[in-house]
């Protein structure tokens, strides 16, 4: 599991690095966020959730999506909506209302 962060999408904001939970974000020189150890990522997808510029992409295993696969998410008010990109530049998306996310 491991993250790829385009970096001509972050624009520095550093909210990914603050909710990290394995400090594996570091800002560059430039202000920008990079992954010091992408094998060492858990996988929470804890910044994938803070980076409202989709700079932050999740690789996904070949059962979730296919060999080669990405995952950002993008937030509209209460609505998550979770992007799954093949290899192609298909995509297929998940929306998910916040505010019902937990109810059974």
């Amino acid at each position: 599991m491991s993250i790829r962060i385009d970096s001509h999408k972050c624009i520095g904001c550093g909210k990914c690095r603050e909710v990290c939970p394995g400090s594996l974000l570091l800002a560059t020189d430039s202000g920008q966020t990079d992954i010091s150890e992408p094998k060492d990522c858990w996988g929470c997808t804890s910044c994938l959730k803070e980076c409202n510029y989709n700079a932050i992409q999740y690789y996904l295993g070949a059962d979730m999506g296919g060999r080669g696969s990405t995952l950002y998410t993008r937030q509209e008010g209460q609505l998550m909506h979770w992007v799954v990109t093949a290899p192609n530049g298909s995509e297929k998306t998940i929306t998910i209302d916040t505010k019902q996310a937990n109810a059974y």
